[in-house]
């Protein structure tokens, strides 16, 4: 039986959409697992993956090419706004459509 492939892992659009900004206490500096060096500092309390501040928008974790073959480089390690972000959803209809691709079917 053929292993069900994620749709994200053809896509990319919300890597290349959203900023990406966390609490701080995400970071491995601070006891978390978000590599301090993919991020910025915004302020005492906020990190933000770095490339999700720029235009155009690309965090610095996303491997590949946009809607062909995408990875995120520390999928295991991410922040949470990447953990909660959910396939399908409106927000992810709206990055893949900004990015030329139709909307995911539920």
């Amino acid at each position: 039986m053929a292993e069900s492939v994620s749709p994200c892992q053809s896509c990319g659009a919300c890597c290349a959409n959203f900023r990406v900004d966390f609490s701080v206490y995400e970071l491995e500096s601070e006891g978390g697992r978000v590599p301090d060096g993919l991020t910025v500092e915004v302020n005492g309390n906020t990190a933000r993956m770095r490339g999700t501040d720029h235009v155009p928008i690309r965090c610095a974790a996303l491997t590949g090419k946009l809607g062909q073959h995408v990875g995120c480089g520390i999928y295991e390690w991410r922040p949470s706004p990447c953990r909660e972000f959910e396939a399908g959803s409106d927000a992810c209809d709206r990055a893949r459509a900004r990015h030329g691709m139709a909307p995911l079917d539920s």
